[in-house]
């Protein structure tokens, strides 16, 4: 007996940020699966898929973000026990798509007797039954060894140099400090066609503080210039709003903020809408509730670069062609 098989993709999101699994669905030309998710009176989760998924391709969306009165870990947990729900379900292939992988920051000891706990994430996906894991700009590179399995590696600088090209002339891309000064070489590189420079900032980070950060000296020419500052996320705005402040102390005639994440969390709103900065251009790997809404942010969608990406490992075709590689510099 001959039999043919056929492939079969199925998308799955969790509830922090439908909107985008939405969106990603609708690139993909399918409709998003039932999760069925239930939320009992003390907190706990159940997941029952609403269609059969034996021998499908499952990918399942969620970023890692507290929205609606849950935290990060809620969201986190979510995302684990509908994994389990498809590992249980006798998915052929389960993948792992988080826009934004939760405690990415804390990828290293920086002092003693400090968890990694952005590793213990990965493990915690891996025991949950995801064979690969999809995510992007994550905080650190070294992140993609964290998970024992393959890890795509997406980046958003396509959108973010795309809005740049059609809206500014002779910017200079200036990195909020030294971790990402690659990153910005690199945007400047290809925005070389309309004449984008590129500095950075120094800053110093007080011994033992976190969300602290001070914006020192600024290094390359920026006198009368647009400057766009980018970085991998904005999250209190201390160093993004520093950062600004210093830029146009030293002549420059405009400064816009450019991140892939915006995490807008504690004083960032307030510091934002008081801060020079007259553009905050953020993508929508995590939502923007309501009562963060500025006039100044600017949301543009990474979903056609997701729903790209997921085509492509459904296929088993290449992921880094779609950035032409540079998605693993």
């Amino acid at each position: 007996m001959e039999k043919v098989t056929t492939k079969r993709l199925a998308l799955y999101s969790g509830r922090t940020h439908n909107d985008l699994a939405q969106e990603v669905a609708a690139h993909l030309n399918i409709e998003l699966g039932h999760d069925n998710l239930v939320e009992f009176s003390n907190g706990e989760v159940r997941c029952r898929f609403g269609e059969s998924i034996r021998g499908s391709d499952v990918f399942v969306i969620q970023s890692h973000y507290g929205v609606d009165g849950h935290s990060v870990n809620d969201s986190i947990m979510e995302h684990l026990i509908m994994i389990d729900a498809a590992y249980r379900a006798s998915a052929k292939r389960i993948t792992a798509v988080c826009p934004f992988y939760g405690y990415a920051r804390q990828d290293r000891k920086a002092e003693g007797r400090e968890p990694i706990t952005a590793r213990l994430v990965a493990d915690m996906f891996k025991a949950a039954g995801a064979k690969r894991m999809i995510s992007i700009d994550l905080h650190s590179g070294q992140i993609q060894g964290f998970f024992d399995g393959p890890v795509d590696h997406l980046t958003a600088m396509p959108v973010l140099e795309a809005y740049i090209r059609e809206n500014a002339k002779e910017p200079v891309i200036v990195s909020p400090d030294a971790g990402r000064i690659k990153v910005a070489q690199r945007m400047a590189q290809h925005l070389g066609d309309i004449g984008a420079d590129l500095a950075f900032i120094y800053k110093k980070r007080p011994k033992g503080s976190t969300n602290v950060a001070e914006a020192a000296e600024v290094m390359g020419d920026v006198d009368g210039r647009l400057c766009v500052l980018t970085d991998d996320m904005i999250d209190t705005g201390g160093t993004i709003v520093s950062a600004a402040e210093l830029l146009m102390e030293r002549g420059a005639t405009e400064v816009w903020a450019m991140a892939t994440h915006g995490v807008l969390s504690g004083p960032a709103i307030d510091r934002l809408k008081n801060s020079p900065l007259s553009r905050i251009v953020l993508t929508n790997t995590l939502p923007l509730p309501p009562e963060k809404q500025l006039d100044k942010i600017e949301i543009l969608s990474v979903a056609p670069l997701i729903a790209e990406a997921l085509g492509a490992v459904f296929d088993d075709t290449s992921v880094s062609d779609i950035f032409d590689g540079e998605n693993l510099a």
